[in-house]
């Protein structure tokens, strides 16, 4: 499956279960998530989506592991089986 369709297939179930789901780009730092999640309660998690059984870049993995060394949830996403257990798991029930 296609990136871009794991990508819009994450920000309906996050916006059905009352989040958004923004796309992130930073002009300045390569190698950041894909994705901004903001869930109701103030939860917040980074995503990067790739195609199924693909793996983040080393870079990749390096900005994820800043980013949960300062406390942010960060996911792989690569199947859209995967999308329910990261909408619950922040604080979402995804449809």
């Amino acid at each position: 499956m296609l990136e871009k369709i794991i990508e819009q297939k994450l920000g309906i179930a996050v916006k059905s279960a009352g989040g958004r789901c923004l796309k992130f780009i930073t002009p300045t730092l390569d190698g950041v998530p894909d994705r901004l999640v903001l869930m109701p309660q103030g939860r917040i998690a980074f995503v990067e989506v790739k195609q199924k059984g693909q793996k983040p870049r080393p870079l990749q993995v390096l900005r994820m592991k800043q980013l949960t060394n300062l406390g942010f949830r960060c996911f792989v996403l690569d199947d859209i089986e995967q999308i329910p257990e990261i909408v619950k798991t922040l604080g979402g029930d995804a449809k």
